[in-house]
């Protein structure tokens, strides 16, 4: 797979060898990673990569793990990945985090945007995410990436979004 290209990111898609290292908190050749990267969450992301890809299939492929890089000098300032392949229903969930040096410039939800045409040129029909209650910054990126909020219980706000498979005998737009 090839790196996705936003405006200002490269969303690097990790090899399970990148995964292995990063996993372990170890760069990677040609790695640039800023200060304060990885996080906690970017290792967990790796391992829960390297544990899902298995389970992918034709029908069903895992979307991946990418390695969010500023493209003005590709260095690592985050991640975002998909918590496995897609299920029978055709949908996947997303996580997403950056270094705090980072945040607050609209970068998590340029990342999101890429992830998510990525998911649905794959033919990905569901997005799912959540955030904590307390994660007002979440709740923005999800919302400005094009998720909807769906519902919340005593912990989180849950977010989606979601684009019709077109079957056999829907008619062509235009």
């Amino acid at each position: 797979m090839e790196d996705l290209l936003t405006e200002r990111l490269v969303l690097h898609p990790l090899t399970p060898e990148e995964a292995g290292q990063l996993a372990e908190g170890v760069p990677f050749p040609g790695a640039a990673w800023a200060p304060g990267y990885p996080l906690p969450d970017d290792r967990s992301a790796a391992r829960r990569f390297l544990d899902t890809r298995t389970r992918a299939t034709a029908d069903r492929p895992h979307p991946g793990a990418f390695e969010i890089r500023l493209r003005s000098d590709g260095r690592a300032i985050g991640g975002v990945d998909f918590h496995g392949p897609a299920d029978s229903t055709g949908s996947v969930t997303v996580g997403y985090g950056l270094i705090p040096s980072a945040r607050g410039r609209g970068y998590a939800s340029e990342a999101l945007r890429a992830v998510l045409a990525h998911a649905r040129a794959l033919g990905i029909t569901r997005v799912k995410g959540d955030a904590d209650h307390n994660n007002t910054p979440s709740h923005h990126v999800m919302t400005a990436a094009g998720m909807h909020l769906t519902g919340e219980d005593h912990r989180v706000r849950y977010y989606e979004t979601a684009w019709h498979r077109p079957g056999p005998d829907t008619p062509a737009p235009g």
